[in-house]
């Protein structure tokens, strides 16, 4: 069998694994609180930070939902970085950006954070914060889910096929999850354009 095939097979058992019910409650909980004029904010590092900007703009354009990502202002991201460190920089923003209850935070992470190991401090932190202010948590998350997958209201675990492909199936998964969140039903508010084009 070649790589190609392997890889694909590789996506299949993904999607016949993916907990269904999970991403059904992340949908729900969002509506929930783009109902109630909530806001999402969107984490993610690395791969993952590509992610949830693409995410910001389909939740914004397709779902209606205010949503924003840390990582897309390079200037505040890289001076938080600089003058208070990387494993505070998410908090921080929350912070300014007056996090409260009426709000959710979603987390694209292929591992979720792990502060003994010094992982993506900076979503363990910002976990921590949501939880103090009561804003849920949904994370999709790869491997055991680490800190974020432990500690969200809901969370979208990708589960592994092959240890060695763990994180780009992680993010294409978030891909797929986030996708599947906006053409939902209960979050849908907007054709996207080649679907609307006659």
């Amino acid at each position: 069998m070649t790589f190609s095939a392997t890889y694909l097979e590789e996506l299949q058992q993904i999607i016949a694994g993916i907990d269904r019910d999970a991403i059904e409650r992340a949908v729900e909980l969002l509506a929930q609180k783009r109902a109630a004029g909530g806001r999402l904010f969107v984490l993610g590092v690395g791969g993952s930070a590509g992610n949830a900007s693409h995410a910001v703009n389909d939740f914004r354009k397709l779902a209606s939902f205010e949503a924003y990502a840390p990582t897309d202002n390079v200037s505040e991201l890289t001076a938080r970085t600089n003058d208070e460190g990387w494993p505070t920089v998410f908090e921080g923003w929350l912070r300014t950006s007056r996090l409260k209850s009426d709000d959710a935070l979603l987390v694209l992470s292929v591992g979720g954070g792990d502060a003994e190991r010094n992982v993506s401090p900076n979503l363990v932190s910002a976990v921590d914060y949501a939880q103090s202010v009561g804003a849920p948590i949904v994370a999709i998350v790869g491997r055991d889910g680490g800190y974020a997958g432990r500690k969200a209201d809901v969370t979208i675990l990708v589960p592994v096929v092959n240890p060695s492909h763990v994180t780009p199936h992680s993010e294409e998964f978030q891909g797929i999850a986030w996708h599947l969140m906006v053409s939902h039903p209960r979050l849908k508010a907007a054709a996207t354009k080649w679907e609307s084009v006659r």
